[in-house]
């Protein structure tokens, strides 16, 4: 799956968006190293601090399907239905995936790919914790 499928499936999934409260809906599409596609939405609820992002939507059903290893994601949003704006996953969403992916992992925005380190270059990890 190329980049930019990968990106058009993020904003398919961006359709089922639960966001009344903020009217932006988000997409993610999240690519296991074994080719297995996982997309989600953002949910959000009037108790903010209860909403799940679209990209950690994607990953616990993966990780609940068994799935651990991924390639790549792609993430789209928008208030107003243009996706040219990147769309950035906020830092519990890079912590998550740093959860599973390494720093070569892709992430995959309306205006290129980038790393995981790009974006969270001193995480916190197993290795940290030693």
């Amino acid at each position: 799956m190329t980049n930019d499928e990968l990106f058009r499936e993020a904003v398919k999934a961006s359709e089922r968006a639960y966001s009344k409260y903020s009217g932006f809906s988000v997409g993610a599409a999240l690519l296991t190293d074994d080719g297995k596609l996982y997309t989600g939405c953002n949910i959000e609820n009037s108790s903010y601090s209860l909403t799940n992002c679209a990209e950690r939507t994607a990953v616990f059903k993966a990780v609940s399907d068994g799935c651990t290893k991924f390639r790549a994601i792609a993430v789209a949003g928008s208030g107003s239905g243009d996706f040219s704006k990147p769309c950035f996953p906020c830092g519990a969403c890079l912590q998550v995936l740093s959860e599973f992916c390494g720093d070569e992992f892709t992430v995959v925005l309306s205006d290129g790919a980038y790393k995981l380190s790009d974006f969270l270059p001193m995480r916190f990890s197993e290795e940290s914790m030693k």
